[in-house]
């Protein structure tokens, strides 16, 4: 054959740029013993690149199609339209056309054909293009697989397949098209095998769907499938549905939509048998290949051709063990509000951070937690402190649990007990609040100090050594009594005042506007910057249009612009270092593009009065003395009333003294991890003068101790750096799940409630009261903006959100916890809140009136 025909068995794994994703894995399948794959060949990517070579106008209309944006829906329309229509239009060249006839001849005289289209960006491992091209079947005669050959070439450039590579970042002028033909075949049943439970990520579950006829039917949503799930070689269970339609090949070429008896509407597609056997050779399939598929097969004569298998790629990866042990992981990312992946770098800074042993999986880290559910001791405690941070973890534990066989038995060492379970004793007194954060203080000031004379291997290892420091401040067993207590007495705030008194969450009250609460200072302080510039026109004017990060230096000439660049730069002196996702040290601080705070500090000049920040303090001080009073009030005139008063009492005033603490160490950390991360990008550019690394940020994709060895030796590996940035993108479509087990199974929870309005949706209560207003779903806290009365919808907030906390009236977000920053800021601010609230940005549209319940934790949508 020639170079723009191969037959599938020339062809294997390593030739996507040949052949295309579907090519290159059918002639890999074909390799397969046992596997049976239609006989067929491939029209490769150079027959393409030809044809586009030879119209210079297709050429010129893609590097009109690479500048436009993804949601450009007019523009990508007009386009690839015309693209396609130039492309089909083009007369094949009769030596590319001969090649092609004669591959046809091979396959049998007036033989039917599938005709399918394999890009060259296709069935990838960090990114699938199912569907994004076009696929023709029972194609009759090699007239029409030629003409079906260029509606392949053109489908490269359909509409949503545009989109799509604009959307992911693949550049279009690098994406080719190979086709695939084969012998047609006329399937009984067909349908689709992924040998990892889609919904469940289940690795040891195979999940067969199958319908009458071709698959066309079942892939295009025409018809209900059967469904069956297969472990361990035995079904599992089986979904038998009314199947009233099927696709068929016609003679002469096509298919067409015929409806099925209705005596065998409800018979299974397969036997049970030919279930057990099909995913057996789903599992043959997978383990040549080495990652879970989704296999497309066909049903003929009691055989199952294989006529497609590609890496499922939505699956969430499974962190790497070697003892063979079952295991159950909690995401970290839940806890710390941070569920984006993390580059190399900002997951090694945050291990060396953390005493505890963290496994890695898609770029987030999780914590085996396999040892305490195994506890007998361990695990009831353990199980009460997830749950009263967040219930949806425990209910998903708790359904591990209850598995026969999966937690395996005590080992015999005892786990080290849970923080939180015992009770912490210890009096209240603000001295102790002030020396820890001194402490944290003095300590930064020094490290600060130090780095300064550092470069070099001498300054990664100073680094490397100051995590001791770091993890002393973070982890003073002082500091740990100071938060434990503020979070024990508010537990019991909760319970005793809710049985004496009826009060539900009283204690969301009694923490408004307490001391050090260096998060809630934050976003007053923000209030105190827009005070400044907003007496001045022209900055405001100035500052609206702005679109870089270098506006700081221009301010200066402008009326009124040195008090307002006084004020912005004397706030990022203060809270600089904190940014979105701050956790990774490699995420861009609020000192590195000031910027991403302008539409925060413009809407406070636009919403507030002068003066907002300070009314804001007092008025919640004031509501939570008030309450305070109420509460006391109402015990003593309760039986055994001055005693329930003053054990109240004791710990309100534990609450207002140590509440505010709970923020500071993060604050801490972050301050420290930028200086470190300062010092680091100095040293990345030196590395980038001398010729080493090709940009600055590469350093993010090196763990520290390997960016130490590449400062030692001024060499570094390319192609690694290369790999972990594809990866890295890989891992941001990824949904982290809550518990994940080393079977791969993403394990969700449940609220189990069923006291609630119809088509409410349900979530944790974390700050009391109710509230309606507009949702404003805000993924991009860059893009944020918000008027008085806006309740907030996001997908999750740290302690940089806490600045829009002023300007909402609510807060819903699908991740959080009752002590998570969020919960702790919207508390402080009187804000009614909701969290942990599934799938929350996409079930509320922007703009929809809705009513928030932080009381009972639900969520009502009041306008359609």
């Amino acid at each position: 054959m020639s170079s723009y025909v191969l037959g599938l068995q020339e062809i294997d794994r390593t030739q996507v740029s040949v052949v295309g994703g579907k090519g290159a894995h059918l002639g890999e399948l074909s390799r397969i013993e046992g596997v049976r794959v239609p006989a067929g060949f491939c029209v490769t990517t150079d027959a393409f690149r030809r044809v586009m070579a030879d119209t210079p106008s297709i050429g010129e209309q893609v590097e009109h199609l690479a500048g436009l944006g993804p949601d450009d829906r007019e523009g990508i329309r007009a386009r690839s339209a015309e693209i396609r229509r130039v492309i089909e239009d083009i007369a094949m060249p009769d030596d590319l056309a001969a090649a092609i006839t004669g591959a046809v001849a091979g396959l049998g005289a007036d033989v039917a054909c599938a005709v399918r289209s394999s890009a060259t960006a296709e069935d990838l491992p960090g990114a699938s293009f199912a569907g994004q091209q076009d696929t023709y079947l029972n194609v009759v005669g090699s007239a029409a697989v030629l003409r079906h050959v260029s509606r392949c070439w053109a489908s490269l450039f359909t509409e949503r397949a545009v989109a799509y590579r604009l959307r992911n970042g693949f550049d279009h002028r690098k994406v080719h098209m190979g086709v695939v033909v084969q012998r047609m075949v006329f399937p009984e049943a067909a349908g689709v095998l992924f040998t990892a439970d889609p919904v469940t990520s289940d690795r040891k579950v195979v999940s067969v769907e199958a319908g009458f006829g071709l698959g066309e039917a079942l892939v295009s949503g025409l018809v209900n499938a059967d469904s069956f799930k297969v472990r361990d070689g035995e079904i599992v269970a089986r979904s038998i549905a009314v199947k009233q339609r099927a696709v068929h090949a016609v003679p002469g070429g096509g298919t067409q939509e015929r409806l099925i008896e209705p005596a065998q509407q409800e018979r299974p597609a397969l036997t049970d048998e030919q279930v057990v056997r099909l995913a057996r050779l789903g599992r043959a399939i997978e383990a040549h290949f080495g990652r879970p598929q989704d296999i497309e097969w066909c049903l003929v004569d009691d055989d199952f051709p294989i006529v497609q298998s590609r890496p499922i790629t939505t699956l969430f990866p499974i962190p790497e063990t070697d003892d063979g042990e079952n295991h159950v992981y909690v995401s970290v990312g839940h806890q710390q509000m941070m569920t984006d992946p993390m580059t190399p770098l900002g997951l090694s800074v945050w291990q060396l951070t953390t005493p505890r042993p963290m496994a890695e999986a898609g770029g987030r880290l999780f914590v085996d937690v396999t040892p305490q559910l195994a506890s007998p001791t361990n695990r009831a405690g353990f199980m009460e402190v997830l749950g009263k941070s967040d219930p949806l973890i425990e209910d998903a534990l708790r359904t591990v649990v209850d598995r026969d066989g999966f937690i395996p038995p005590p080992s015999g060492e005892e786990p080290p007990p849970i923080p939180g379970v015992a009770p912490v004793t210890v009096e209240t007194d603000p001295a102790l609040v002030t020396g820890l954060i001194e402490q944290c203080e003095t300590s930064i000031a020094a490290v600060r100090r130090e780095i300064r004379t550092r470069s070099g291997v001498e300054l990664i290892d100073f680094i490397l050594a100051d995590f001791q420091e770091l993890r002393r401040i973070l982890f003073d067993p002082r500091g740990h009594q100071v938060i434990m207590a503020a979070m024990q007495a508010t537990w019991w705030l909760n319970e005793r005042l809710s049985e004496w008194l009826g009060e539900k969450n009283p204690a969301d009250t009694l923490t408004q506007s307490v001391p050090h609460n260096v998060t809630s200072e934050m976003g007053l302080a923000l209030l105190d910057v827009a005070d400044a510039i907003r007496p001045h026109p022209e900055v405001v004017a100035f500052l609206q249009e702005v679109d870089h990060d270098d506006f700081l230096d221009d301010l200066a000439e402008i009326d009124g612009g040195r008090e307002a660049r006084d004020a912005i730069v004397a706030y990022l002196d203060k809270y600089g270092m904190r940014c979105v996702g701050e956790i990774d040290i490699t995420r861009p601080r609020w000192s590195e593009r000031p910027a991403m705070l302008l539409p925060m500090i413009l809407s406070h000049v636009r919403n507030f009065e002068p003066g907002a920040g300070e009314r804001r303090f007092e008025q919640g001080r004031q509501e939570a003395s008030a309450k305070e009073q109420d509460l006391l009030a109402r015990l003593r005139a309760l039986p055994d009333g001055e005693r329930k008063a003053e054990e109240t009492k004791r710990r309100i005033d534990l609450v207002r003294t140590y509440t505010g603490y709970r923020e500071y160490p993060k604050y801490g950390m972050v301050s420290r991890y930028f200086v470190y991360k300062q010092a680091l990008l100095a040293e990345a550019e030196r590395l980038v003068r001398a010729g080493v690394l090709g940009e600055r940020d590469d350093v993010f994709f090196l763990r520290l101790r390997e960016l130490r060895e590449v400062v030692r030796t001024n060499r570094v590996d390319g192609e690694l750096i290369r790999r972990r940035k594809e990866v890295f993108r890989s891992y941001a479509a990824l949904t982290p799940p809550r518990v994940l087990t080393s079977d791969g199974e993403a394990v969700s929870g449940s609220y189990r409630r069923d006291d609630l309005p119809d088509g409410a949706l349900v979530g944790l209560p974390v700050s009391a009261g109710t509230v309606e207003g507009r949702a404003r779903v805000i993924l991009d806290l860059a893009t944020a903006d918000v008027e008085p009365g806006d309740i907030l919808v996001t997908a999750y907030t740290d302690p940089s959100w806490s600045p829009l906390f002023v300007a909402i009236a609510g807060l819903v977000t699908e991740v959080g916890g009752l002590m998570t920053h969020g919960a702790v800021i919207a508390r402080e601010y009187g804000l009614p809140a909701v969290v942990g609230v599934e799938r929350a940005t996409r079930a509320i549209r922007d703009g929809q009136r809705i009513r928030v319940n932080g009381t009972d934790g639900f969520i009502e949508i009041l306008t359609p």
